[in-house]
């Protein structure tokens, strides 16, 4: 299973939800849902560019674990 780690970057980073949306050219409710909902899994493009705004690698915003099924 994969969750999004995109809040807790932004928060260490100091930056806004805002400040990223109009860094990564994306809409605010685009990202907002990326904080809001950690299951939420945007397209590759999506995380690239919020990856590039915040100056990190894509792996630094998503999280893998594996499901109990698995384990």
């Amino acid at each position: 299973m994969f969750r999004l780690r995109v809040e807790e970057v932004i928060r260490r980073q100091g930056k806004t939800v805002g400040w990223v949306a109009r860094k990564a050219e994306l809409s605010y409710s685009v990202v907002r849902r990326m904080v809001k909902d950690p299951h939420y899994m945007p397209q590759a493009r999506t995380l690239m560019q919020v990856a590039r705004a915040l100056k990190c690698r894509v792996e630094d915003l998503v999280e893998y674990f594996p499901d109990e099924e698995d384990a």
